[in-house]
């Protein structure tokens, strides 16, 4: 009784349905053959039933079931069900053919009637289904009329697909229509009239008392989105947006939802696809280590890594509950991956050691480091040990394992560094290169600019500064960074490591510098506020170690395309292998006995393209540790 329920509530139950098609069947069959006989002076009387029409029965039931007619749903019944259906018909009249022909030779089957069968039929079978299909939207939104009443901006297929959602969802109350596209101008979608353009939302949205603006476009461009954000925060009502093809495909969004306008839509940058082919047919079945795998960019590597093949993941990481959290999520939405967690330093040698021993991975990405530049000046014992000694003692590690492929992750901030951040990161590059080994472990590093949204990036602090009314604090009204999504990084991260060259950097090539200052007055439109009325921006100064504007590119690296078009090969510079190894030597030494002079002293030296915009700041009550005297370069 449950399962008839069950099945009624989706549809049709199937037995009902296939009582229904059967008789069709017969109506069709011995319709046509009334109607043919009827035309014949003299003919007999066609019988109602007969051992023909049984078998004519039989064998369109078996196609029926063959070509899997019962597992659609007569209430989402559409065009694709309607070519099964024909499909079907065709298949049954050349059974019924067969079948006849072997018991009478098809005595007495007018040609006339196995021309006119599979339409016939196709008609009977398909219009009851349409019929009832409409009568639940019908029914659908007849009781949504105390729902949201909703305007649709853009008419084409989104916006028609998510007419059929918001009926059949039966909460919300589709009103019209809005589009540029001058030919579909007074014309009806789904009985929906397309109103006029977006720019007339202000005016039609009280004359339809519409109570809700859906942006039903997910293939816009930056620009053109930020012109309809516009549009639509004049008429003060909230609107929504349907998910992107490519967070359908992730799994970030599901069919039929409605999201809010986030940042990254209105920032200029087209998403990059990657060849997923390639990636997946260098990932598929192997195991992976990430260090970092709490982190922003660290946990987005594990999805991207479970959700095209790898078999096997181990993650290291120092904090327990972001490693509990990774590890949780991981072992719900891919229970089919072996998780191996690891809690530990990742400069730890032994918990390195551990961790690759418990995974035997094939790939490392060493994703650990600390980056936020203001406090890094001042903790330059902990940035070192952190973001070059670790990087060490990994790819070390990752060598004496026999790892195929190391990647570190490294930073815009790298080239030409003027902060604690970038020159231990830049120093790591270099400790990467002296360490590379052309016939041992393939050594890849991938720099790339900040990420929206990642933990302590700027995003999430204007949100939460937008969250208690402001003010919104800017550095610089000048000031320019590159930035990236999450996963698009994680992509294009997992790309360049399956491109297969050895010893490489690579650059992810990531558009036009983006505006902080646009950043934060599109934030606060978009939390529905207007900027220096709602929410004041206050201008504070560049802070220690900050650049005006980042660079992806260093002058002395000549670059070249990959066969990915957003991703660059630069030469490596050349450098001191020995030097930056003996280097590093003595900069554990200092890092032992909290020099901060000897440390500052070795980095300056061996990163010479490191020119500090400022003097590092003494962590608490330290002495001040200062550069050699050199002068600063000035921030243009």
């Amino acid at each position: 009784m449950t399962r008839w329920k069950d099945n009624f509530a989706n549809g049709m139950p199937r037995l009902a349905v296939g009582v229904h098609d059967m008789a069709m069947v017969w109506v069709a069959w011995v319709g046509l053959h009334q109607l043919r006989f009827a035309t014949v002076p003299a003919a007999p009387t066609w019988p109602l039933i007969s051992p023909e029409i049984g078998l004519a029965l039989l064998a369109q039931g078996a196609v029926f079931w063959r070509v899997g007619l019962y597992r659609g749903i007569w209430r989402f019944a559409s065009v694709p069900d309607l070519l099964n259906i024909f499909k079907a018909s065709v298949f049954g009249l050349l059974a019924i053919a067969a079948a006849l022909f072997l018991y009478n030779r098809l005595d007495q089957v007018p040609r006339s009637v196995l021309v006119l069968y599979p339409l016939t039929l196709t008609a009977l079978l398909g219009m009851p289904r349409l019929l009832y299909r409409s009568w639940k939207d019908f029914h659908s939104a007849r009781n949504a009329k105390a729902g949201f009443r909703v305007l649709i901006l853009g008419a084409g297929s989104a916006g028609e697909a998510l007419v059929r959602d918001l009926r059949r969802a039966g909460t919300y109350v589709p009103v019209g229509f809005l589009d540029d596209a001058a030919k579909l101008r007074g014309s009806v979608l789904h009985g929906l009239p397309v109103l006029g353009q977006i720019d007339d939302v202000e005016r039609v949205a009280p004359e339809t008392a519409a109570n809700l603006l859906v942006i039903a476009m997910p293939s816009l461009d930056a620009p053109a989105m930020r012109r309809i954000v516009a549009a639509c925060e004049r008429t003060g009502l909230p609107f929504r947006t349907v998910p992107r093809l490519d967070d359908l495909l992730e799994g970030r969004s599901l069919p039929g939802d409605l999201k809010e306008v986030a940042i990254e839509d209105l920032l200029g940058r087209q998403p990059v696809t990657p060849d997923w082919k390639t990636i997946r047919a260098w990932l598929g079945g192997r195991g992976v280590l990430i260090t970092g795998a709490g982190g922003s960019i660290g946990a987005e590597l594990c999805r991207q890594c479970a959700r095209h093949g790898a078999a096997r993941i181990v993650l290291v990481e120092i904090d327990e509950l972001a490693l509990t959290t990774i590890e949780s999520e991981l072992v719900r939405n891919f229970p089919q991956i072996q998780c191996i967690p690891v809690l530990g330093d990742c400069g730890d040698q032994a918990v390195i050691r551990r961790a690759l021993d418990l995974g035997a991975p094939d790939a490392v990405f060493h994703a650990a480091a600390y980056k936020q530049v203001p406090l890094l000046q001042r903790q330059l014992r902990e940035a070192m040990r952190n973001n070059v000694l670790a990087t060490e003692t990994v790819a070390r590690a990752s060598q004496q394992a026999g790892i195929g492929t190391f990647v570190l992750i490294s930073t815009d901030k790298a080239v030409d560094p003027v902060n604690v951040l970038g020159a231990t990161k830049r120093l790591a590059e270099m400790v990467c290169q002296a360490l590379a080994d052309p016939h041992a472990t393939r050594s890849v590093t991938v720099r790339f600019g900040n990420v929206l949204d990642s933990a302590g990036s700027v995003v999430p602090l204007f949100r939460e500064q937008i969250r208690h009314g402001g003010p919104v604090t800017v550095t610089d009204p000048e000031v320019t960074r590159f930035f990236m999504t999450i996963p698009e990084a994680c992509q294009l991260i997992l790309q360049a490591a399956a491109l297969g060259a050895q010893q490489v950097v690579y650059t992810l090539d990531m558009g036009e510098p983006v505006s902080i200052r646009m950043l934060a007055e599109q934030m606060i439109r978009l939390a529905g506020k207007v900027p220096e009325r709602d929410v004041a921006i206050v201008y504070t100064g560049l802070r220690s170690g900050e650049k005006l504007h980042e660079n992806l590119f260093h002058a002395d690296e000549r670059y070249r395309p990959t066969a990915h078009p957003k991703i660059l090969q630069a030469e490596a510079r050349a450098i001191a292998a020995e030097q930056v190894l003996a280097a590093s030597e003595r900069l554990r030494d200092a890092v032992l006995r909290y020099d901060l002079d000897e440390l500052g002293r070795l980095l300056r030296e061996t990163v010479p393209e490191f020119a500090p915009a400022d003097e590092l700041q003494p962590p608490a009550t330290a002495t001040v540790v200062a550069f050699p005297a050199r002068q600063s370069r000035k921030i243009r």
